[in-house]
């Protein structure tokens, strides 16, 4: 009976705030204060559990990868779609897609949990299986120094039952991978990663803070350090090879960017501790067919050309979006908010290479930063356009002033969901209620 009301309620509640044009998340944040134990008690139904997936970089789209790749295997997969990844936002997830008695038609739950908010999720589910993806300096007003966001993401691995992956490039990751297998608790531990040739190409936090080796420095392949459960042995144009049992397994992809090709390997690991080393060209044949999460190097089509959208909220994860895209021939728009989401220090702006954008030069500086954006491509000679602080103004003239070209927009997490918004006025995008 309170499974019954507290879904009912959430419901209700959702369809009000649809209504008005709310937030995803309200109804779980009601049905968290008018019962606190209703996620606990629907998640903790499921047959094959929670999988958690978190780090700073990539979750979204991780979690994706993992969904659907299971779901080729054959297992209804509960997930927070939207990407709302506070506890609120899981909350509502189940109130929508239980049924009206609090039952979930799914075997097993894959979510993204922000690194702070997964706390209040631990303190009522533990996680069967958990994901830690990376540790980069991203929002420090929310959390502090990466070392805070590394001692959150073991409080994740310690509340976890069965099996923790970990990112073995890492090495705040990995030491927390070590403490979980030495902590004589019987929790599995593997790792995914890189072949030496490809680590320079996605440097740790560590690596990315210490600084550019001098231009006659001799080139040093890092030598490979173990093992891991799978290895991102080659990229290459929406293609990769991994290594897994020992076997060097080509696919394409239809992702976009170079950190989701790595945390493709995060999944392939996560998806085999789950499933028991299922078929590895299975996993890989479903893989080959999932597409980007909304916003992080999603295409729409404007006009008759592609715009893609491209999700960017610290200095590793700007560098390797600006690595992943190549700027000729492209209608270039960049779009910087400093909400809660997005973080309010942006002084991270200053830790990100521009000048790749140099020859091209940026079309429109956008959103509430959008003079601390263009001051910082003016210190790199990277010619900027217009300079236009309200979104939807921007984008008309951006539409405006780039016909018949392809055109991209990188843009912090806000900025994206009001350009999502304004987008759909004029062209088809994904639903993500």
């Amino acid at each position: 009976m309170r499974d019954f009301l507290s879904t009912v309620i959430g419901k209700s509640v959702r369809q009000v705030a649809r209504l008005r044009g709310g937030g995803s998340a309200l109804p779980g944040l009601v049905v968290e204060k008018l019962d606190p134990g209703y996620l606990a008690r629907v998640l903790g139904r499921l047959p094959h559990g929670v999988v958690a997936v978190s780090g700073t970089n990539g979750k979204t789209t991780t979690t994706k990868m993992i969904v659907e790749i299971l779901e080729a295997q054959g297992l209804r997969v509960f997930t927070n779609r939207t990407g709302s990844n506070f506890s609120r936002g899981v909350v509502a997830a189940a109130v929508q897609e239980s049924s009206i008695g609090g039952r979930l038609a799914a075997d097993i739950a894959v979510l993204e949990l922000d690194e702070a908010h997964a706390m209040h999720f631990i303190a009522k589910v533990k996680p069967r299986h958990t994901l830690l993806l990376n540790v980069l300096r991203d929002q420090l007003d929310r959390f502090g120094e990466i070392d805070a966001t590394a001692k959150l993401l073991q409080r994740i691995a310690d509340a976890t039952t069965d099996g923790v992956v970990v990112n073995r490039e890492d090495p705040l990751l990995a030491a927390v991978g070590a403490r979980v297998a030495e902590s004589g608790r019987g929790v599995a531990v593997r790792e995914f990663g890189l072949s030496p040739k490809l680590r320079a190409m996605f440097p740790s936090d560590d690596d990315f803070h210490a600084g550019a080796p001098a231009d006659d420095a001799p080139e040093v392949e890092t030598p490979d350090s173990g093992a891991a459960d799978v290895t991102l042995v080659e990229v290459g144009d929406h293609s990769a090879v991994f290594r897994i049992d020992g076997e060097d397994r080509a696919t394409t992809l239809k992702l976009e960017g170079l950190y989701n090709t790595f945390n493709a390997a995060a999944a392939l690991s996560t998806v085999r501790m789950v499933l028991g080393d299922a078929d590895p060209d299975a996993l890989l044949s479903a893989l080959s067919e999932v597409r980007p999460a909304f916003g992080r190097g999603e295409q729409l089509v404007l006009d008759g050309q592609p715009l893609e959208l491209v999700l960017v909220k610290n200095p590793a994860g700007f560098r390797l979006a600006l690595a992943s895209f190549a700027p000729e021939g492209v209608g270039t728009m960049i779009a910087i908010n400093d909400q809660y989401a997005d973080g309010r220090d942006m002084s991270w702006l200053w830790d990100v290479d521009f000048a790749s954008l140099a020859s091209e030069g940026v079309d429109t500086v956008s959103g509430a930063r959008a003079w601390d954006m263009a001051l910082r491509l003016e210190h790199d000679d990277v010619a900027v356009g217009t300079v236009q602080e309200d979104l939807a103004a921007a984008l008309a003239g951006f539409r405006e002033r780039t016909p018949g070209r392809p055109r991209r927009i990188f843009c912090t997490y806000t900025a994206m969901l009001a350009l999502r918004k304004e987008l759909a006025t004029l062209t088809d995008v994904e639903e993500i209620w």
